[in-house]
């Protein structure tokens, strides 16, 4: 099973028993810390990386603290087509909706905007 989040908060997250202060992507079988975008605030196809090929059931793409990442279309597309469930929201909310999928026992690739 996928590590647990235990906390998230503006510029840091706890997942299992590690602390991050950087941005993030969360695949079934690793983490990738120092997650960058070409554009900070926007995530594009091309700044999915491994996340892109991962076998998933469901993407949780987390947008910020306040919700300021903006997510090109052609990405929830992408996946999507792909036959995984997507869900895009403020990280917070992001947080939480990843620990639930990853309690029903769902492999979860997840991207995370940690702080604005």
């Amino acid at each position: 099973m996928q590590p647990l989040i235990k906390s998230y908060s503006f510029g840091r997250i706890v997942v299992g028993d590690k602390i991050f202060t950087r941005d993030i992507i969360i695949l079934p079988d690793k983490i990738i810390s120092d997650w960058w975008r070409k554009e900070g605030h926007r995530l594009q196809h091309e700044d999915l990386g491994e996340a892109g090929r991962a076998d998933a059931d469901a993407v949780v793409i987390g947008t910020g603290y306040y919700g300021l990442m903006r997510v090109d279309r052609e990405v929830v597309e992408y996946f999507r087509n792909k036959g995984l469930d997507v869900f895009v929201a403020e990280t917070g909310r992001a947080v939480e909706k990843y620990n639930e999928l990853v309690k029903q026992g769902k492999r979860v690739i997840a991207l995370f905007h940690l702080t604005c």
